[in-house]
């Protein structure tokens, strides 16, 4: 097994072609600086996939790189399985047609994929969600032991930068009004603790950590928020980019929310802030009744079970490898 990721993938015996770095870049904008580096390693992907020969490629998200990778691999008869679709229910349906094209299945995790990709002509399956493996791991944890606002900035150097201060403000005015309330920062594994300066009396623990010890959280939005949802625990999500990645995203983007947990329900159960909107005060203001025992508090943990409840059953990642297999041995 060879492949483009991080610490954990080569932990299981991935032979890593490059580090999850090269890939980390976050918004339009930022792409463009980078733009060399990734042809670069585009170009040795596709390299590597005739000179090794390479029996199937498995593509994970991130469809900027990988759907042309797909294509490569369909034009040099490499079986292509699709994991973690491309989210072209906010963009770009057009993406779609080259799954259609280029994949020879496309494992789904969000229940409403499996019926958009199809009117497409998509084959897919719709596996379940791999957070509910984890949360099954969890359930052996031991129990709260401390009353905490979680914030939960993001995995990339540029999420911290942008997003961790103004949390901090906001979970500061909360603390305001509950001194007794202890403010945890979650550090991805894949960041270094210098990323995370000037806490003041935050204290920075892992992810799993947060998610046990949070009475409710001030989140980024993206599949922590699904995280999230399974733990049970109230949330406000935040989210800034930069000026430039905002305008071209507000032209692209076709849908209603941005939060996966509102995504899910179709509807709007988490609260929003996005950009200038995600200011200290108003995140504070959208945080506050969740720490609390509150009505707010309630009508939400109750939505959260009803999203967590559409993620489908544990077991993806072996449904996802009995579909690669398949493919291994001819089955298309």
């Amino acid at each position: 097994m060879y492949g483009l990721g991080g610490s954990r993938m080569a932990a299981e015996g991935v032979e890593l072609l490059a580090d999850l770095d090269r890939l980390a870049v976050l918004g339009f904008s930022e792409v463009v600086r980078h733009l060399p580096d990734l042809i670069r390693l585009r170009r040795e992907v596709r390299r590597f996939l005739v000179d090794r020969d390479v029996d199937l490629l498995v593509p994970i998200d991130y469809p900027g790189f990988n759907l042309p990778l797909a294509r490569y691999a369909r034009v040099r008869e490499i079986p292509v399985l699709y994991y973690i679709a491309p989210q072209v229910w906010a963009w770009h349906e057009s993406r779609a047609r080259k799954l259609a094209e280029d994949a020879d299945l496309v494992c789904v995790v969000l229940p409403f994929e499996a019926e958009l990709l199809e009117r497409w002509g998509v084959r897919t399956r719709f596996v379940g969600h791999p957070l509910l493996d984890r949360t099954s791991e969890d359930a052996a944890r031991p129990p709260r032991s401390r009353r905490a606002l979680g914030l939960f900035p993001g995995s990339r150097v540029q999420e911290i930068e942008r997003l961790l201060p103004v949390f901090l403000d906001a979970a500061r005015a909360v603390r305001a009004h509950h001194p007794e309330l202890e403010l945890l920062v979650a550090r991805s594994s894949d960041l270094p603790v210098a990323a995370y300066a000037e806490l003041g009396e935050a204290v920075l623990v892992d992810t799993e950590t947060a998610l046990r010890d949070s009475v409710a959280a001030i989140t980024k939005s993206g599949t922590i928020t699904l995280q999230l949802a399974l733990a049970g625990i109230p949330m406000v999500v935040g989210y800034r980019v930069s000026s430039i990645t905002y305008a071209i995203a507000r032209r692209l983007v076709s849908v209603d929310h941005i939060a996966l947990v509102n995504l899910v329900a179709g509807r709007r159960v988490v609260p929003e802030l996005i950009q200038h909107d995600a200011s200290p005060a108003l995140l504070a203001e959208k945080a506050a009744p969740l720490v609390a025992d509150t009505e707010a508090r309630s009508a939400q943990r109750s939505a959260l079970r009803q999203v967590s409840a559409e993620l489908g059953k544990p077991g993806a990642a072996g449904r996802v490898a009995d579909e690669c297999v398949r493919l291994l041995v001819g089955e298309r």
